[in-house]
């Protein structure tokens, strides 16, 4: 460990689990249009990520709010992502369309400070079953020296603006399953017929995060080193909880641009710290990681986020591709 590393500090988000948003002064608008994009069955908006295709409508801000829903929700809901597959989630505009179905869902899941497009219209939307999912867990502060490096460099930082909150936070299965309980709770009180379904698949899942967790417990316990770098600073959750060390290239906001400093600066904690490889993603540009990388000598891997799913991701779903995940970083870190 370098003295660089520093230990994040904690801060509880002290809000109700669900909040019903007051309707907005252009809600009588909004209401017009959800009458015209809900009438019709084709169109942009909100058809990927369909559910069980059950009576509840649920909407979901991206893939892992999608994935807790169709989950918990099995049979009885229908889930639409606002994200669709291959867009990166911090960048996404919505459309009028995808603006008037979150009046008319049944429950609305999002996940607060990382789409600053869903959060001023899910504020807006009059909906009134929200389940905003960082009231479930405890979120970090944006924090940590490499998080500081990082988003000295972000020249875009006033478009991704997170609160000063980490919200990453779904690359913990044990937070993630904190908020898997919290989506089930408030799918029972949208729709309390089913509660007792609800929680019967909120425990199945929340019992598949709990094996998860332990994988990488052990998995990564024989790890000869416990740095890596990554394009940006996604990881903090998961550092934190297996013991490993983030250093990203960018800061939270996945388009910033490191500086030339910043880069030397990688370049030092990569020699001093054994690192063998820089990872990528699937979504945002690579050019930075492997200029790094072939500057170092060493390897390159995919490090997925799970920020939405594709053909070029590393497994089908949320458990697939954290495994994979798993795996990229035995390999990165030695561990046998």
């Amino acid at each position: 460990m370098t003295e660089r590393r520093r230990s994040r500090r904690l801060s509880r988000i002290r809000k109700p689990a669900l909040s019903t948003p007051a309707l907005a002064a252009g809600a009588t608008a909004l209401s017009l249009l959800a009458l015209s994009a809900c009438g019709s069955g084709d169109g942009g908006g909100t058809d990927e990520g369909s559910g069980g295709g059950g009576s509840v409508e649920v909407i979901a801000s991206f893939y892992p709010m999608q994935f807790l829903a169709e989950r918990v929700g099995g049979d009885h809901v229908s889930v639409h992502s606002l994200t669709e597959p291959g867009v990166e989630p911090h960048d996404l505009e919505l459309s009028p369309q995808q603006t008037a179905e979150l009046h008319e869902a049944d429950l609305i899941v999002y996940l607060a400070g990382l789409q600053p497009a869903v959060d001023e219209a899910v504020e807006q939307s009059g909906a009134e079953h929200i389940a905003e999912v960082s009231t479930f867990t405890t979120l970090h502060e944006e924090g940590g020296e490499e998080d500081a490096h990082a988003e000295e460099d972000a020249h875009a930082e006033e478009d991704h603006d997170h609160g000063g909150m980490d919200p990453h936070v779904w690359l913990d299965p044990v937070k993630y399953a904190e908020i898997a309980e919290g989506v089930g709770a408030a799918l029972a009180e949208a729709d309390p017929d089913h509660a007792a379904d609800y929680e019967r698949n909120t425990a199945a899942l929340t019992e598949e995060l709990t094996a998860l967790d332990e994988e990488f417990t052990q998995g990564l316990a024989t790890a000869e080193t416990d740095t890596f770098i990554t394009t940006h600073a996604a990881f903090g959750y998961l550092a934190e909880r297996y013991g490993l060390h983030q250093e990203a290239i960018a800061g939270l906001d996945p388009e910033s641009e490191p500086s030339a400093a910043r880069m030397r600066d990688l370049q030092e904690i990569a020699q001093e710290d054994g690192v063998t490889t820089v990872f990528f993603e699937t979504l945002v540009s690579d050019e930075t990681a492997r200029t790094l990388a072939d500057d170092l000598g060493v390897d390159t891997a995919v490090l997925d986020p799970v920020e939405g799913i594709t053909e070029d991701s590393p497994g089908a779903d949320y458990l697939a591709v954290m495994r994979a995940n798993l795996e990229a970083l035995r390999q990165a870190l030695g561990a046998s």
